[in-house]
């Protein structure tokens, strides 16, 4: 089987990352990326422009992977609160679910959105529980929500 050698144009999962120079099976890159515009034949004129354009592109990584951190760093820490009430054994009559935190998060000045709540299962019983926020792509924040029993 003939392979030929492509630049990328954009990231293609199991091949490579935009700017790169890879070998790939020619079937594929003649009747998938070329025609996707995902990659362009390797010649050292779009090798030069690419160099030109993965430079912006680390730029605007390092300015997002920048931001990212700062949000993390400011939900780092943050405990929210919440009563609710519950029985004699501290388990709750109803559940603090995601939009719940949400909510709570919103009144601190956090703008996330629900899906961004990494609950395996509703919280439904009092004391502190910690849970992730997706911010960006791998990054997670923790915040602990501390459940307390409300006077019934």
């Amino acid at each position: 089987m003939k392979r030929v050698q492509i630049l990328l144009r954009d990231n293609v999962e199991n091949v490579g990352r935009c700017g790169e120079v890879v070998q790939v099976a020619a079937g594929y890159a003649r009747n998938f990326l070329l025609p996707k515009r995902m990659a362009v034949p390797a010649t050292p004129e779009n090798v030069k422009m690419m160099q030109r354009r993965r430079s912006r592109l680390d730029a605007e990584d390092a300015a997002l992977l920048a931001d990212v951190q700062s949000r993390i760093a400011a939900m780092a820490g943050v405990t929210i609160e919440t009563a609710e009430r519950s029985d004699e054994n501290g388990r709750l009559f109803g559940s603090v679910s995601a939009s719940t935190i949400v909510r709570l998060l919103a009144e601190r000045g956090f703008d996330i959105e629900e899906r961004d709540v990494r609950l395996d299962q509703p919280i439904k019983a009092v004391g502190r529980h910690e849970v992730a926020v997706h911010v960006h792509a791998e990054h997670s924040a923790v915040v602990a929500v501390e459940v307390i029993a409300a006077g019934a």
